[in-house]
């Protein structure tokens, strides 16, 4: 998740769900989608499914044998609640995806850029780098992988599971998000081509999960516990989940406690809602919750601050691969004045030059944009919705700045938009208010990168330092491992675990001296 890219990914198994009329003089049944836990053995399974079946209930999603993700008219919900065979029903709820570098050197291949995460978690500090990692397996849930990118591993070492609630083929990756997560794991240490990621060297062991498709924002709670039990049967160690969403959930919970005993450690992003609220999975406490710091261990203000957030890693201005030509590279004139913009993911490429208008938060439609390029303060609604009513307003590209210090990078989250635009920082914004009429050439050019920011950013960096670690001492559990983490963070903010960073930023080389010292259970 995060606050630029948060919801850049799409379930394709949206709510189809009308159960039907009985004719024109009818209203549509209202429907609701819902978890349904049987109670144990096989007759109460049986009984169960009866009473969905006989509710009206269309089962949509089989999480294991005694839980199944149920549409059913709401009216039907209590009493299928009091049926004898019913454990538990309970709300089927949302989960949505939760988005500056140096040149290489040593330890890594020339002439590729080296993301800033990936120094300041200590991943090129561990003696022969990542050269263990083929006895670790990451299970990445998130909206697919692009397996020709030419950044990413290829091969068996990469598998995955398709359809899981409708999303398509795991080696497609329409809406980048997941793709991007993917790169900061393991991007390719090779020279010449594009970046590298914690793990580099194309032998630690992915599989994917795809539950986000390319035309919605959100997967379901029973998607992800559904999801989280293919991980472990392709074996993963870890899991890596940069989504959440409100709202705690019995059957998801359970089934992250289950995969804990089991042995497996679970990471997600805290969120980027920028408040106190808990996300989930982050939330359970078998999973591992992550914030969002930047460059400069500045806690990021999107990240979402509270007592379940237990570490931290970077999460502003990610370089990282996204799908082949899919990515953007901006560049913004006013006047005689070249700026360094960021790029809006998502936006098409193409050349524009006309008249600067401010366009103000850019929340309704205003013609007197026709034929401007929209300077657009960010905050309130969507980037999307913004760049929209520019477009709708006669707008021919859009400039989106910060509302707070910095430069940011942006997305449209999948929705299609026909003008080039663009992000700027708060000082870039402000220079341009005094260039209001300023002719502005906003360019995008395509590229296979981009940067992006969020808890979504943060935690693949989390999920690929404990793959890299752990695979130093493969005969630690999962839970040492974690605590080998959380130990041995740097702390930063509050002294001690705070709410903003948990126990610190996560450090793979402090962490591995921890458990060479002490061992991996102290």
């Amino acid at each position: 998740m995060n606050k630029t890219s948060f919801p850049v990914s799409r379930l394709v198994a949206a709510l189809g769900l009308a159960l039907g009329v009985a004719g024109a003089a009818h209203a549509a049944v209202e429907t609701t989608r819902v978890v349904v836990s049987f109670k144990p053995g096989s007759t109460a399974a049986r009984l169960a499914r009866a009473a969905i079946a006989k509710a009206g209930g269309q089962i949509k999603l089989e999480i294991d044998g005694e839980n199944v993700a149920v549409v059913l008219p709401k009216a039907a919900v209590a009493a299928l609640q009091k049926h004898s065979a019913v454990a538990l029903i309970e709300e089927d709820a949302k989960r949505y995806p939760m988005s500056l570098t140096s040149p290489s050197g040593p330890p890594y291949q020339s002439g590729q850029l080296v993301p800033y995460g990936i120094k300041l978690v200590q991943a090129d500090q561990l003696p022969q780098l990542d050269a263990n990692a083929g006895n670790r397996k990451i299970c990445i849930i998130d909206s697919g992988y692009d397996i020709t990118h030419e950044d990413l591993q290829h091969g068996s070492n990469v598998t995955g599971n398709d359809d899981i609630g409708g999303a398509g083929l795991w080696s497609v990756d329409g809406t980048h998000h997941g793709t991007h997560v993917a790169g900061t794991i393991s991007a390719v240490d090779q020279a010449g081509v594009g970046v590298v990621g914690v793990l580099p060297s194309s032998k630690i062991k992915l599989h994917i999960v795809k539950v986000f498709g390319d035309d919605g924002a959100w997967a379901y709670s029973s998607t992800l516990a559904a999801a989280a039990k293919k991980c472990q049967s392709a074996g993963a160690n870890v899991i890596s989940m940069s989504l959440g969403g409100p709202l705690p959930k019995t059957v998801e919970k359970n089934t992250f406690t289950q995969l804990q005993a089991a042995g497996i450690l679970s990471i997600a992003a805290a969120g980027n809602g920028a408040n106190t609220q808990t996300s989930y999975p982050a939330g359970y406490a078998a999973v591992m919750s992550v914030a969002a710091l930047d460059e400069n261990k500045a806690w990021a203000s999107f990240s979402q601050r509270n007592k379940d957030v237990e570490i931290a890693a970077p999460g502003v201005s990610v370089l990282s691969t996204v799908p082949m030509g899919a990515g953007s590279n901006p560049a913004l004139t006013v006047g005689s004045t070249v700026y360094a913009p960021g790029s809006m993911d998502g936006s098409p490429n193409g050349s524009v030059s006309a008249p600067l208008a401010d366009f103000g938060l850019g929340d309704t439609v205003n013609t007197a944009m026709a034929g401007k390029v929209c300077l657009i303060q960010r905050g309130n609604i969507a980037f999307s919705d913004k760049v929209l009513n520019c477009q709708n307003s006669g707008g021919v590209g859009a400039v989106v700045y910060n509302n707070a210090a910095g430069g940011f990078a942006g997305t449209l989250g999948g929705v299609a938009t026909t003008i080039p635009s663009l992000t700027a920082s708060d000082t870039e914004g402000a220079a341009m208010k005094g260039q209001l009429g300023q002719t502005a050439s906003v360019n995008i050019t395509a590229t296979n990168y981009a940067y992006f920011d969020g808890t979504s950013m943060a935690t693949p960096h989390v999920s690929a330092v404990a793959a890299l670690v752990w695979s130093y001492f493969p005969s630690c559990t999962g839970e040492q491992i974690r605590q080998s983490l959380n130990k041995s963070a740097k702390d930063l903010g509050t002294a001690g675990r705070d709410v903003k960073f948990g126990f610190g930023l996560v450090q793979a080389k402090a962490a591995y001296d921890r458990i060479v010292s002490v061992g991996c259970g102290n």
